[in-house]
């Protein structure tokens, strides 16, 4: 699955530098402000982690704020789009998140992980290395899907247990099958307390901007929310 995974994200790679960083309101206008809100404006001299870069918007981001920023991401064509969109202003990576980490203990004040980990099926490792790479009282942020939208999306769902989704995405007139992973959201706060501690849990609101392009979509997330967004830090 993991290379199914890789192969999907390479096909996209473009499509999220053309279309998805620029176009979707799920992004510019619903999951990002929630993120940024929870970061400091001057990230100067600061030593972030972008775990699961896609594209590298949130590189870019994290770069024009101060910070030194590492970019990592499975997919190869993901990291030559956050390359060129970066440049030396970022050190990007080609990393497996449910491999090991090349970083020495305490290399990081934040870890930024943006629809991300829903992809991955095991977070032990993942987390356990966060944990080992994150600085004394690091922050850890991340979005996933909310769980109460996803489930929704199986006919014969079984709630208590971590199920894979094969969602169908079209974009730019192109299907793409995506597979991911759901979860229950006991695990998904059980799993971050096994190796953090949990400062905020919010579940976005879009902004008054989506409302005025989208006011039908804008209504479905504030009665379901679409992602959640924990952050964490060290125990």
């Amino acid at each position: 699955m993991k290379d199914k995974i890789r192969d999907t994200f390479d096909s996209l790679a473009s499509v999220y530098t053309n279309t998805v960083d620029i176009e979707s309101l799920y992004n510019t206008e619903y999951e990002r402000p929630s993120m940024l809100r929870q970061l400091p404006q001057s990230l100067t001299n600061m030593d972030i982690l972008d775990a699961g870069c896609a594209a590298g918007w949130y590189t870019q981001e994290l770069a024009s704020r101060g910070a030194n920023v590492v970019a990592a991401d499975i997919s190869p064509e993901m990291v030559r789009s956050t390359i060129r969109r970066v440049g030396d202003k970022a050190t990007v990576l080609c990393l497996d998140l449910e491999a090991n980490l090349p970083f020495k203990d305490n290399s990081f004040d934040f870890i930024i992980s943006s629809l991300t980990l829903h992809y991955i099926k095991d977070w032990s490792l993942t987390f356990s290395e966060f944990q080992r790479v994150l600085k004394p009282n690091g922050v850890f942020l991340f979005s996933i899907h909310h769980p109460f939208t996803d489930v929704k999306l199986l006919q014969n769902a079984h709630y208590f247990s971590t199920e894979m989704i094969i969602d169908n995405w079209i974009k730019e007139g192109k299907s793409f099958e995506v597979p991911f992973y759901r979860r229950p959201l006991h695990i998904i706060l059980n799993e971050t307390l096994n190796y953090f501690s949990i400062e905020k849990v919010i579940e976005p609101k879009p902004t008054m901007n989506f409302k005025a392009k989208a006011p039908e979509k804008y209504e479905t997330l504030m009665n379901s929310p679409q992602f959640l967004i924990i952050k964490a830090s060290l125990k």
